[in-house]
């Protein structure tokens, strides 16, 4: 798959970028578990790219919360068309919903105050109401209490986000990614993009957007420069400046609390500090925009510490981009494609080439350890029956062949092979999912597999259009076997599953 109308390239010198500084945001990143993939604009043009693999620029990748900011942007679009305001009453777009006596406090929630997480709500949303079993999650919402008067008191809620698309549906009769397709993907040259749905067929907009990084850096560059895409106005430069505007304060007196999420949050977007701002979702999901500086970074990972990948930004690439405000006002921003490039002295491009040298070798450490075991023989092709487990896995077996292996595991819904490769990472597709259940759908993945030991045989796999990694340590004792699953990243509790079988017959 190639990217649809791909951003104009260029050497960092030429767009007045350090390489070294971007050589040393590139080591920082990679030391940081698991950083997937990061693009650099600068003036419109992309710096710096690289994928870890086995991610690769043509595959997708799981926002999670980053898809509040699109939500956010079909708002706008709604705005700037005449058929909503943000400060239209929440209930009256759910009149067969709205429960039979609604609180003050319900009545005065408006469309912002589901924008800027101020709904009132003492806690977020999402849970009480997609786990109560009732398929009408925005007559699950307006049931719920609303302890606080809308506009006073911030909480984090994927609930108020998922009453957005659902706004977005009742006005157009469209669902969310269909109404912004035309208006806003197509333009930009999105393609493939796909969105999780709740069970009534409503988009559910806080998260479940998949988009490629370069889709995510263009999603910010239309942002930089103030809705205008190759010279047409497709947003509106007002709601660019009122949905990225602090709202309401987000700081709490929590010690811990890290200090790029207490800066003020606008229309589901986070105010950032260096006077940026940025949509971001779980484990690591970034589109950062920096104004001062003229400057865009889309990032995906599997990250257990977000603020640490913030840091690296700040640390190491912000020295390297100068305060661009005094030749390059920001009122006027030049379109993407329309800055000249000057040729770079040797110097320079010999740290142009280190760093683009270390971005095209970047890949997840394959999982370490020995081709081969005598065990290998022993254990080839024969079945493990699973005592029972939270996962419903009966049993597994393992084919070895010159240094590989395929594991399959079986449950109640069928096998579902699982193809390592050995130094290296071998992409396909399983239906075992990532958190350890199966289905008969397929997911894109990439597993590598060795010996730890004589004994062990650890696997590594990853979800290649997700945050999420496996790995199964697997013991081999005599005729039993022992298995710990666990994930590097989840949400909540993240115990691992031990798994305990016997050779069947």
């Amino acid at each position: 798959m190639t990217i649809r109308d791909p951003l104009p390239r260029s050497a960092p010198e030429a767009q007045g970028v350090s390489s070294a500084a971007l050589s040393r945001l590139v080591d920082a990143l990679d030391q940081i578990e698991y950083l997937h993939s990061v693009m650099v604009l600068r003036h419109g043009h992309v710096i710096a790219e690289g994928w870890w693999s086995p991610y690769a620029a043509e595959s997708p990748h799981m926002l999670f919360s980053l898809s509040k900011s699109f939500t956010s942007t079909a708002i706008g679009l709604l705005v700037d068309e005449g058929r909503l305001s943000a400060d239209d009453f929440v209930l009256p777009f759910f009149p067969d919903d709205a429960p039979a006596s609604p609180s003050d406090n319900l009545k005065a929630m408006r469309v912002r105050h589901l924008l800027s997480m101020s709904t009132g709500h003492a806690e977020d949303t999402l849970g009480p109401v997609s786990l109560s079993g009732n398929p009408n999650w925005a007559r699950g919402f307006l049931a719920l209490p609303v302890a606080h008067a809308p506009g006073t008191h911030f909480v984090y809620n994927s609930g108020a986000t998922y009453m957005l698309s659902a706004i977005v549906q009742r006005v157009t009769g469209q669902r969310l990614l269909h109404y912004l397709t035309p208006r806003l993907f197509q333009p930009l040259g999105i393609e493939g993009a796909t969105w999780q749905q709740c069970p009534r067929g409503i988009d559910t907009g806080g998260w479940g957007l998949s988009i490629k990084t370069e889709d995510i850096a263009k999603f910010g560059q239309l942002y930089l420069q103030r809705g205008v895409w190759q010279g047409q106005q497709i947003l509106s430069e007002a709601w660019v400046t009122e949905a990225t505007s602090k709202h309401i304060d987000n700081a709490t007196p929590d010690p811990s609390q890290p200090i790029d999420w207490a800066q003020g949050y606008g229309y589901q977007f986070w105010r950032s500090q260096h006077s940026a701002y940025r949509g971001d979702g779980a484990f690591g999901q970034f589109c950062v925009v920096m104004p001062d500086h003229d400057a865009v970074i889309a990032i995906t990972s599997g990250v257990k510490d977000m603020q640490q990948v913030l840091d690296a930004v700040w640390e190491h690439l912000l020295p390297g981009l100068g305060d661009v405000k005094a030749d390059n006002p920001l009122s006027q921003p030049l379109p993407v494609g329309e800055r000249g490039q000057t040729p770079l002295p040797r110097g320079e491009r010999a740290g142009a080439a280190d760093a683009a040298l270390k971005l095209s070798h970047l890949a997840l450490t394959p999982q370490p350890g020995h081709a081969f075991s005598p065990v290998a023989s022993r254990a080839s092709g024969k079945r493990y029956a699973i005592e029972p487990n939270a996962r419903g896995i009966t049993a597994l077996t393992f084919d070895f062949h010159l240094g590989r292996c395929t594991l399959t595991v079986h449950d109640a819904h069928g096998e579902h092979a699982i193809a390592c490769g050995y130094r290296g990472w071998l992409p396909g597709v399983t239906t075992f999912q990532s958190d350890g259940t199966s289905h008969a759908s397929c997911a894109a993945s990439a597993a590598s597999a060795a010996w730890a030991s004589d004994e062990a045989y650890v696997i590594k796999l990853c979800y290649t259009e997700t945050p999420f990694m496996n790995t199964l340590y697997c013991t081999f004792d005599e005729d039993a076997l022992s298995v710990v699953l666990s994930s590097h990243v989840a949400f909540g509790p993240n115990e691992p599953t031990h798994l305990q079988g016997h050779l069947t017959p």
